[in-house]
């Protein structure tokens, strides 16, 4: 098989080849990235995928967020469990065929129910936590903590959204306009596609940050310093289609 390069990154999506099964909002979104050797991403991706890098950097986020409004197939939005808040912790990824994903290392979520349905029907990587948001004075405060009965890895993040807009900024896209996620299951690498408007994005200040996750997710001491970019999105609303395919024919 031909390893192909790279897809351009955009920040306009392309069309879904399939119909969406999943809708979400994501909402209030920090966007904290650092540098990491490749060779010591590679070994955390799924079969047939590699690190995928920018300005010779591979890349780790910690990304807390809402998630709300989940909505499946035809049916309307799930009441009350479709709304939680999520921490993930994610590399990036590009495949033989040159599709440009995420790769979770980790979902910190909420809700219970959620992550065993997501576990099971997903194969994604969730696991139940006890978060709390705040906003006062300007900062947006994101905390959870994992529960047990094994290590129960924190994370704290509490940043300053600023009014600088960020527009073209070829870091910034390579971070957030990823159109996919990798996801391997039962020895099989899938290709999840996704679809939204572009990021509304702007840049933080960071505030307070100690976490936990970072380090069990396979990278320790990545996230003992300041992260390299720190971004903020008010959030938009997305679609997931199933695997098996990604452009719309001409």
């Amino acid at each position: 098989m031909t390893v192909r390069d790279p897809e351009p990154v955009s920040a306009v999506a392309p069309d879904l080849a399939r119909r969406a099964v999943i809708r979400q909002h994501w909402g209030g979104l920090a966007f904290a990235h650092w540098r990491v050797e490749p060779d010591r991403v590679a070994p955390l991706l799924p079969t047939g995928t590699r690190p995928d890098v920018f300005d010779g950097s591979a890349w780790v986020g910690l990304i807390p967020f809402e998630l709300s409004r989940s909505a499946f197939g035809p049916f309307p939005p799930v009441p009350v469990l479709g709304t939680f808040l999520e921490t993930n912790v994610r590399l990036y990824s590009v495949d033989d065929l040159g599709r440009r994903g995420v790769v979770f290392r980790t979902l910190e979520a909420q809700k219970l129910l959620p992550v065993l349905a997501a576990n099971v029907g997903l194969g994604l990587p969730y696991r139940w936590a006890s978060m709390t948001r705040r906003r006062r004075e300007g900062v947006v405060e994101y905390a959870s903590r994992r529960h047990g009965p094994g290590p129960t890895p924190s994370t704290r993040l509490h940043v300053r959204p600023t009014d600088e807009v960020v527009d073209g900024d070829p870091l910034a896209e390579f971070l957030t306009a990823r159109w996919g996620m990798h996801v391997e299951r039962a020895g099989r690498t899938l290709f999840w596609p996704n679809r939204h408007e572009a990021w509304p994005l702007r840049r933080a200040e960071l505030v307070d940050l100690r976490d936990e996750l970072v380090a069990d997710s396979g990278l320790p001491g990545v996230a003992d310093r300041e992260p390299d970019s720190l971004l903020w999105s008010d959030g938009v609303d997305t679609v997931f289609a199933p695997p098996g395919g990604r452009w719309v024919s001409p």
